[in-house]
């Protein structure tokens, strides 16, 4: 990502949004709104195939109605502009806006930051709640001025509230962002409970194929070689299935899909953060390896009581054999409580 194709995408993209305001928003006709009670237009909401993302939007909206009167209408990403005029419209001072959380506020998704700075400067009047998100911008060049837009426009919105995920991001967030409310709750993934209660066997291997990526090719390789020595059965099962524009039926499946999958098997050999996460909200044993930043480990910090989950922090081949012994010689999954805290989120929405 350059900051020449940052600003042309944000050129692009605001001219289709000037554009759009004549075409309407005929995508959101089907949608049927109560008269008769508030709302949580729900932005960037995930229609693509990152079942990370999708799990983020499915139990974010859970989260909205099991915790709050409002009635949530789901505004998927890849129809923002539309979403735009169409909320305009219908909004009033008594609902509010909420944007997805996740790990999308940096450059590194540039779009997606840019799209979430779009609905913060359109919608000024109402109450904007930013979903437990990892502060990802860089100290490169390219970070550091993506930073400045993205102070520049937070700041200007006087009810706007972010809420952290990790503790480093609930740090950076409180001196960057010093103009607005900052908070720190766990991913939003983790208030979800889908333990299925399966016979288990086998492996999965849920890994990394991207930037973010921390372990180098031979060591992925070495593991790999480790888990067929030891296992008779496994296989690859990765977050992103590539799908677009799915609605809530077909990721509601793709979600039920992998949640079973995991139930279903001894143990996940994994490097994504929701790949460990899946593990938690499963009861599924985990070995996990960091990413390049932050969001793994802090994460685990969370879960850290959960006896099945072990993060690996340096790599060393000779522990990873001894995690997957351990692993084989348990009986009992079983899960301490981990005492997960959403007041916060609660007390923003009520």
């Amino acid at each position: 990502m350059t900051l020449s194709s940052i600003f042309s995408f944000r050129f692009k993209y605001n001219i289709l949004l000037f554009i759009q305001k004549f075409k309407g928003y005929p995508f959101f006709k089907r949608i049927e709104i109560s008269k008769d009670r508030n709302k949580a237009f729900f932005f960037l909401a995930a229609d693509y195939g990152n079942l990370g993302d999708c799990a983020i939007t499915f139990a974010q909206t859970k989260f909205i109605e099991e915790n709050s009167n409002y009635e949530v209408i789901e505004i998927p990403i890849s129809k923002t502009a539309e979403g735009i005029w169409f909320v305009k419209e219908k909004i009033t001072k008594a609902d509010i806006v909420v944007t997805v959380g996740g790990g999308n506020m940096g450059e590194m998704y540039d779009q997606i930051e840019f799209l979430r700075q779009l609905v913060i400067k359109n919608f000024p009047a109402n109450k904007i709640i930013s979903f437990p998100q990892t502060f990802d911008f860089s100290d490169s060049s390219l970070g550091k001025k993506s930073l400045v837009i993205a102070k520049k426009i937070y700041s200007r919105h006087t009810n706007l509230h972010l809420v952290a995920r990790e503790e480093t991001s609930y740090k950076q967030m409180k001196l960057e962002f010093n103009h607005n409310q900052i908070y720190i709750t766990p991913d939003i993934v983790l208030s979800l409970s889908e333990n299925l209660q399966k016979k288990r066997e086998g492996v999965i291997i849920c890994m990394r194929a991207d930037e973010e990526k921390r372990l180098t090719p031979e060591e992925n390789s070495s593991v790999i070689e480790l888990i067929k020595n030891n296992f008779n059965k496994y296989e690859f099962y990765d977050t992103h299935i590539g799908n677009t524009n799915l609605n809530s039926k077909e990721r509601e499946y793709e979600l039920n899909k992998i949640w079973k999958a995991f139930s279903n098997c001894k143990l996940v050999i994994t490097d994504r953060l929701h790949g460990m996460i899946f593990c938690h909200i499963t009861n599924t044993p985990a070995l996990v390896f960091q990413n390049t930043n932050h969001k793994v480990r802090e994460t685990y910090d969370w879960i850290r009581k959960n006896s099945n989950i072990k993060v690996v922090s340096n790599f060393d081949l000779n522990d990873v054999e001894s995690f997957i012994k351990e692993f084989q010689s348990q009986r009992d999954n079983y899960i301490t409580n981990c005492d997960l805290d959403y007041s916060p989120l609660i007390k923003l929405l009520n």
